[in-house]
């Protein structure tokens, strides 16, 4: 069974002169293989964390982006020889590859697609002691100083501001309420899901 560590703690301000943001910044270990998962924005927490874990950026396997967003993406940069994946590619150099069979190659990781929050966006279901925990990116995202409430019907309802597609977001977070024990937000803390 894959093993879950969280490296670097989501966040999201709401500022007049911007919004500081970065995600949960999740490492997967799948057997031998390692998975980053939304590198985020904040380099120093990022290096930092890895570097507690005895892990250079060049021993992860697969760097897997939910979305497309800046505050997810933009530590790619520090995984310049890393392939990156999403929900159906994987970018090697100036290569793009598809790949698909509904798993991470190499992994017993689901990949989930997950659109709403973005068009493009995908989640992923992983397999661990404790349950099946869904990594679900911005599927589910609170600002850090909202109350994070975790019954269904709060869940269903939670605004979004940065949707793309309501009823498309709606149906996704269904899918990981309906598949998932637990799941990791983009911002906020691992919520154990009601049943």
């Amino acid at each position: 069974m894959a093993e879950i560590k969280i490296l670097v703690n989501g966040y999201a301000s709401r500022k007049k002169k911007g919004c500081p943001a970065s995600p949960n910044s999740v490492l997967i270990f799948d057997g031998n293989v390692k998975v980053l998962v939304d590198p985020g924005s904040n380099a120093k927490a990022l290096l930092e964390a890895l570097r507690k874990e005895k892990i250079k950026p060049a021993d992860i396997d697969i760097v897997f982006l939910t979305h497309y967003h800046l505050d997810h993406l933009l530590n790619i940069r520090l995984f310049s020889t890393n392939d990156i994946y999403d929900g159906d590619t994987i970018s090697r150099n100036d290569k793009i590859i598809e790949y698909s069979g509904g798993k991470l190659p190499k992994t017993n990781i689901r990949v989930i697609k997950t659109p709403g929050h973005s068009f493009e966006h995908c989640s992923l279901l992983v397999q661990t002691a404790k349950g099946k925990v869904a990594l679900g990116g911005d599927v589910f995202w609170w600002w850090d100083d909202q109350k994070q409430k975790t019954d269904r019907a709060s869940l269903l309802k939670h605004k979004d501001p940065f949707v793309k597609n309501k009823a498309a977001l709606l149906q996704s977070r269904r899918k990981l309420l309906e598949i998932a024990d637990y799941i990791i937000p983009g911002h906020g803390p691992l919520f154990k899901v009601e049943k």
